[in-house]
């Protein structure tokens, strides 16, 4: 998936003559710390929240700011990655999306982005997770496929974490099964080091609610 995919349409950007006061009411009106500065289609900046903090005159036109953020932005064919590292990096709450003639297209909100990964991960869908101790070397998510396979089951999603100075890692696996106890048995028949599992196989699982319930709030 790339930028322009990702793109929300309900918040619209703020120009250089608007007053403090109203990016601050839309800043609150949509949960945001961020928005973008852009007349006609021209990216002008990123405002952040702190950039209007010393300023005492709520009506003080956006354009007499000075802004801290620096190119803050992915053009519209980057892949959902570089839009997750720009969030991370820049502690942002919105990302703005450019194309190649620095035109602006879009926002791409901190909403949005936990909601493709509740997607990416299967949050919503039942079965049980399995985390994987590791060495570096031995990270072969085929075997890892072959083996949840074998119990008539499938990955849903996996994902890897590293640790600096170290060569292990964890590999977490979210498997459409919830009785996984067969699948970790064959794990640890292979020498796998198995640092924790979670499974719920009560008929009561109400993890979709919960995933529901979350969606919902970050859509207020």
């Amino acid at each position: 998936m790339v930028a322009i995919e990702l793109i929300a349409d309900a918040i619209p950007p703020v120009h250089t003559s608007d007053p403090i006061q109203k990016v601050y009411d839309r800043m609150v009106e949509f949960r945001v710390r961020h928005l973008p500065i852009v007349n006609e289609d021209q990216f002008l900046g990123l405002i952040a929240d702190d950039d209007m903090a010393t300023e005492s005159d709520l009506q003080t036109q956006v354009g007499a700011l000075a802004l801290s953020l620096v190119n803050p932005y992915v053009r519209e064919d980057q892949h959902v990655y570089d839009v997750i590292r720009l969030f991370y990096e820049r502690k942002l709450t919105v990302v703005p999306v450019l194309d190649a003639k620095q035109n602006y297209l879009g926002l791409i909100t901190i909403n949005d982005i936990t909601e493709y990964f509740a997607k990416i991960t299967s949050v919503a869908q039942p079965g049980g997770i399995i985390v994987l101790e590791i060495n570096n070397k031995n990270n072969s998510l085929a075997h890892m496929a072959q083996i949840v396979e074998s119990d008539n089951a499938q990955i849903l999603s996996s994902y890897v974490q590293t640790f600096p100075d170290s060569t292990r890692m964890e590999v977490t696996l979210k498997v459409n099964k919830q009785d996984i106890s067969t699948i970790i048995a064959t794990f640890l028949r292979y020498e796998y080091d198995i640092k924790a599992t979670f499974n719920n196989t009560d008929n009561n699982d109400n993890a979709k609610d919960r995933y529901d319930s979350l969606m919902n709030y970050l859509n207020l």
